[in-house]
């Protein structure tokens, strides 16, 4: 599959062919990427929610009135879900969001996302991403040449300290490196852009290296 890959200073850029991309025909791995997306946002949730239950709330424990005779319904304590300060029916209490995805489920996923990104010229590769010295405007002109609008993931085998000091600042820009990408990351942004090194440790990786 060919790719627009830019130069160092992204002057200009040229059609470069990347073996090995998996390709894929209708919705095949569509249902593998809503799989992993979910259990993905649902592996950040902490579910430390608590609310207190009956048992837990504090209060008396004493009868609020007697059980005949004052002509309304008969209350057992004050600390039930319907007093002021009293307990929560029904309320959350802390559990597991975590859900498991299986090894070949997750490839097949980053596999599909790769391979659309490619497919709709969202991913750009560029030769390498460096900066002689911690400057914010210099990367900022240099990821305009590439991509002047939306959000930008930039993706390297190892980011420079330069780099990442530079574009921090910027809030279109997000990091990632190529051996720990998720297919979340991928959908979040519009575009993508990778350094050459960084294209084949993802190719390797969806071709089933680690």
């Amino acid at each position: 599959m060919k790719l627009k890959v830019f130069t160092q200073d992204a002057s200009s850029s040229s059609e470069k062919e990347f073996n090995h991309i998996p390709t894929f025909e209708g919705d095949k791995g569509l249902d593998a990427v809503r799989q992993v997306v979910i259990a993905t946002q649902a592996n950040k949730r902490q579910g430390t929610h608590k609310v207190k239950t009956v048992a837990e709330v504090s209060g008396t424990g004493k009868k609020p009135f007697r059980q005949k005779g004052s002509g309304t319904a008969r209350q057992g304590s004050r600390r039930a879900v319907h007093y002021k300060g009293g307990a929560v029916a029904h309320g959350p209490q802390p559990r597991d969001y975590s859900q498991k995805v299986n090894k070949k489920t997750r490839l097949l996923a980053l596999q599909r996302v790769l391979f659309d990104g490619a497919s709709e010229g969202q991913i750009q590769v560029i030769e390498k991403l460096t900066t002689p010295a911690v400057k914010t405007k210099d990367v900022n002109e240099l990821l305009k040449k590439v991509q002047p609008t939306g959000s930008l993931l930039l993706v390297d085998d190892v980011f420079e300290d330069n780099v990442v000091l530079s574009a921090r600042n910027l809030s279109r820009v997000g990091f990632e490196v190529s051996s720990n990408i998720c297919v979340l990351e991928l959908l979040k942004h519009k575009n993508v852009l990778i350094t050459e090194k960084g294209m084949q440790t993802l190719i390797a990786r969806v071709n089933g290296g680690e």
